[in-house]
């Protein structure tokens, strides 16, 4: 339903700031990677002052004529808005300008659609285009008549290609919706597989081009895509992780994230970011050659809040210590525990400390301890048997002996009674 076409990707950039903005020239960095990402050719840039927004066309009518002269003398294909636009706006500047508007949102929505490769990755791509899409489908058909009815004189031509096109729209969504819910359902079961192995997981996440996809490679000896482009990898992938101390760990890259993604792509993809919210430990990777690192941890922060992983710890790894002329190290808080690793994931230099910091976290993080259970305790055995945290066990007319190996944060919520519940802290406790 969304060919991209094969010709028309001249534009002109039109960069909206304002008085309080301080990070303008970051910002036109950014959208220019952005557009560099999605194929276009740029041909011109506009800077364009917005105090108070013009509900017609977001900037002002000035700014809108400027915009018109440069793009015909240029001879632009599109105009592309480092804004969110709402659809009158989108539809007013195109037909101002004669031309295709794109907004920031629609811009991110087409790299997405062309970066996915997976049958999840399309479906939720093409899921988010449509609900985009809802709100602006009367651009393309405002030739046509509206549907009219219910009195004499009154009477239209019955549902125009306008409403058909609503309808089927919606059909598709509700389809998209369900394929959706299905594939949820077959990743829960995979993670749940997993859970069922005792095998600790771990997520990558970062503002998008931190070199994530770097550093998955260089730890999985993976073969994952990556590239100086913004948004280079978008289906999460997993891999098994080795030679760490506490034994091995499953790491999944996912995609990275960015300033103002639009709300329906992050609703459409919590199915792939559910590898963070259900991950046992993040690695939040930044690019330490850049100087508005922190002011990015915000905002990968805030798309983790939005997902319910902002609970979910959190190891720091400062990549690119390369560019930055840093050494690798470990930085550790008041009690040893590592907080932040600083590494080149392209050279290599202090990628084992990554592993020892791993290793530290996560293994501190696992109980393996025996347990015994009375008879009485049949049902705490069985949640634990089926959250795979017994290795071994025996039985006999006093109860089950049994090894426990498994995450705490598994093991932590399982009791279902006092009773239960102080068998498992007794567990815990023992095994710190």
């Amino acid at each position: 339903m969304f060919d991209r076409q094969k010709k028309g990707d001249r534009a002109v950039l039109v960069l909206p700031h304002s008085r309080g903005d301080g990070d303008t020239a970051r910002r036109a960095e950014e959208f220019a990677e952005l557009v560099k990402s999605a194929g276009a050719e740029v041909l011109g840039v506009i800077s364009a002052r917005v105090e108070d927004p013009n509900p017609r066309y977001y900037i002002g009518t000035g700014k809108a004529n400027e915009v018109a002269e440069a793009a015909r003398a240029l001879e632009a294909d599109l105009v592309l808005v480092d804004h969110v636009l709402t659809p009158v706006q989108e539809r007013n500047l195109e037909k101002h300008l004669g031309i295709r508007v794109v907004d920031r949102a629609g811009l991110i929505l087409d790299i997405f659609a062309q970066r996915a490769r997976s049958h999840e990755g399309k479906l939720e791509v093409e899921l988010a285009q449509l609900k985009h899409l809802a709100t602006r489908l009367v651009r393309g058909w405002t030739h046509l008549d509206t549907q009219r009815g219910g009195a004499i004189g009154n009477r239209g031509p019955g549902e125009t290609q306008l409403e058909t096109d609503r309808r089927l729209l919606g059909e598709r969504v509700k389809m998209l919706t369900k394929r959706l819910e299905k594939v949820q359902t077959q990743r829960g079961q995979q993670r749940r597989a997993r859970l069922r192995n005792t095998v600790p997981r771990v997520a990558l996440v970062g503002y998008t081009n931190a070199g994530k996809s770097t550093l998955f490679n260089a730890l999985t000896t993976g073969d994952v895509y990556a590239a100086d482009l913004l948004f280079a990898t978008l289906d999460p992938t997993v891999r098994k992780l080795e030679d760490l101390s506490c034994g091995p760990a499953v790491l999944a890259d996912t995609v990275g994230f960015i300033r103002e993604l639009p709300h329906d792509l992050v609703a459409a993809f919590r199915a792939t970011l559910a590898e963070a919210r259900d991950a046992d430990l993040l690695l939040h990777v930044s690019d330490a050659a850049d100087e508005e690192r922190e002011r990015l941890h915000h905002v990968v922060d805030k798309v983790l809040e939005e997902i319910d992983a902002g609970d979910v710890p959190q190891l720091h790894v400062m990549n690119k210590i390369d560019l930055a002329g840093t050494e690798p190290r470990i930085e550790r808080d008041g009690t040893g525990k590592p907080v932040r690793v600083w590494l080149s994931a392209a050279t290599g230099a202090g990628l084992d400390l990554l592993r020892q910091a791993l290793g530290e976290l996560l293994g501190g993080e696992r109980v393996q301890s025996a347990l015994q259970l009375p008879l009485s305790a049949g049902r705490l055995h069985a949640r634990l048997k089926a959250a795979g945290a017994i290795t071994g066990e025996t039985v006999d007319e006093h109860g089950w002996q049994l090894r426990i190996d498994a995450p705490r944060s598994v093991i932590a919520p399982l009791g279902g009674n006092p009773t239960e519940t102080q068998l498992l802290r007794q567990l815990l406790a023992v095994a710190e």
